[in-house]
C-alpha cells in the first residue's frame, strides 16, 4: 500500500500547489496513475489460468496475481477490492484470462466468481486410481498433461476425492490435484468424529476404504465386508483381497490366476499379512464411512457371485461351497 499512498499523496500535493493545474499536467498525472496501477501488465498471460485456493485472503490473492503478471500492484488490487464497494473478498476457483484486463476488471471478476471460458465438467468415478484418473482427464480435456498428472498425483493415491469437477480448459495437473486434495480434506472432516471413535490412523482407514470400494457396491455391504476384513487383521489372517491384483497389474480384472497369487508384491494380500502399503484406489464417502463403521457378523469369508450377489460364510468349507455361485 505504500506505493498507492505515495501516488495519491503526489497527486493531491500537486493539486494543492497548483490551484489551477493545467489540463496537460493533470492528464500526465492520470496517465502515470493508469500506467502504474490500472493498466494490465505488459507480460499479462493471455489465455493464462490462475487458480485461487479456498480460504485465500484478498491480500494473498493480490500477491498471487502480481506474481503471475495479472495485475501491476497487489497492494492497489487489495485496496480496490476493500475500498470501492467490492465486498465479500475473492472467490476461489480457476480463472481464465483470455485477454489483458485492467485491475478494475480483474477485481470485479474475482469478487463475483466470473471464471472466464466455459468450464469443462469432469466426473471421476469412485474407486478410480491415479492412472485411470489421468485417462479420464485427458479424454475430457485434450492436451491435458496426463503423464505429469500421474507422476505428481501418485503420492496422493487414495487422497484424491472422486467427484464431479469443473475445470478451465488448459488446467494444469497441479491445479487438478489441489482441487481433489482439498475436496478430500473437506469430506474427511465430516467423518472426524467417526474416525476418532474408531481409533485407527487415517492412513489405515483410507487403505481399508480403497479395498472396500473395489470389493463391494452398496454401503451396507461395504460395512459387512469392512467388519470381516478388520476381523481378519485382528486374528492375524491374511486379507486375501482379490482387488489388489487389478492395482498390481494395472488392469480392471480382479480374479487372479494361481500364478498371479504368487507374485512378490507388497500389495499381494495373499502373501503379505496386514494392510497393503498404500491405497489401491481413491475411495468415495460411503467407503470411508464403512471403513470406520464396520458391521459385526459371524462371517470370516465372502465372495461375489456371477449375478453380483454377495455370499458369506463362517468357515472355509462353507466358503468353498459358495464358489458354486461364481459359475454362470
Amino acid at each position: 500500500m505504500v506505493a498507492v499512498s505515495i501516488m495519491f499523496d503526489t497527486m493531491f500535493s500537486f493539486v494543492r500547489m497548483h490551484k489551477r493545474p493545467s489540463i496537460i499536467a493533470l492528464s500526465a498525472l492520470l496517465l502515470m496513475f493508469y500506467a502504474g496501477f490500472v493498466r494490465a501488465p505488459q507480460a499479462f498471460p493471455e489465455g493464462g489460468i490462475v487458480f485461487i485456493e479456498k480460504g485465500v485472503t484478498v491480500a494473498e490473492a493480490g500477491r498471487l496475481l502480481e506474481a503471475q503478471h495479472v495485475v501491476r500492484s497487489s497492494a492497489f488490487f487489495s485496496w480496490l477490492v476493500k475500498s470501492f464497494g467490492i465486498e465479500g473478498g475473492v472467490r476461489s476457483g480457476t480463472y481464465v484470462f483470455e485477454h489483458p484486463a485492467s485491475v478494475f476488471s480483474v477485481a470485479k471478476r474475482l469478487n463475483r466468481g466470473e471464471f472466464g471460458s466455459a468450464l469443462v465438467r469432469v466426473t471421476i468415478p469412485e474407486g478410480s486410481n491415479v492412472r485411470e484418473m489421468g485417462d479420464i482427464l485427458e479424454t475430457h480435456m485434450p492436451g491435458f498433461d496426463k503423464v505429469r498428472f500421474v507422476e505428481k498425483a501418485a503420492p496422493y493415491e487414495g487422497y484424491l476425492f472422486p467427484d464431479t469437477y469443473l475445470f478451465a480448459p488448459g488446467v494444469t495437473a497441479d491445479t487438478v490435484i489441489v482441487a481433489m486434495r482439498d475436496n478430500f480434506d473437506e469430506q474427511v472432516a465430516s467423518l472426524k468424529e467417526d474416525i476418532t471413535a474408531f481409533g485407527a490412523p487415517l492412513e489405515d482407514v483410507v487403505v481399508m476404504a480403497s479395498l472396500l470400494e473395489k470389493e463391494a457396491r452398496q454401503y451396507e455391504t461395504k460395512r459387512l465386508v469392512s467388519g470381516i476384513l478388520w476381523k481378519r487383521l485382528d486374528i492375524g489372517m491374511p486379507l486375501q483381497v482379490d482387488a489388489v491384483f487389478g492395482y498390481i497389474f494395472g488392469t480392471t480384472t480382479f480374479s487372479p490366476t494361481f500364478d498371479q497369487l504368487e507374485i512378490d508384491s507388497p500389495y499381494n494380500t495373499y502373501l503379505y499379512p496386514g494392510l497393503p502399503p498404500g491405497p489401491i484406489a481413491n475411495p468415495g464417502l460411503d467407503s470411508l464411512k464403512a471403513a470406520v463403521n464396520p458391521e459385526p457378523s459371524p462371517f470370516l469369508y465372502y465372495l461375489t457371485g456371477s449375478d453380483g450377489t454377495m455370499h458369506y460364510a463362517k468357515t472355509f468349507d462353507e466358503h468353498v461351497a459358495n464358489r458354486r455361485f461364481l459359475k454362470k
